[in-house]
């Protein structure tokens, strides 16, 4: 693999920087509004399922002793 000299590499660094796409201020706050409310579901759902687990293992338990 050839080498590169230091001013080669920060002439290709920039290079490549410049032709990165950045999000806007609205996508940005689009995104981080959807990985709240999708964490938010998420959480309600695990929730929802521990405590339905939770449920039945206390209800099969009591029944068994």
């Amino acid at each position: 693999m050839a080498k590169t000299n230091p001013l080669q590499f920060v002439q290709q660094t920039r290079a490549e920087i410049g032709k990165v796409v950045w999000p806007t201020r609205k996508e940005v706050m689009l995104t981080t509004v959807m990985v709240f409310v999708m964490a938010s579901l998420f959480a309600t759902f695990f929730f929802l399922v521990d405590m339905i687990i939770r449920f039945g293992l206390q209800g099969l338990l009591s029944a068994v002793s």
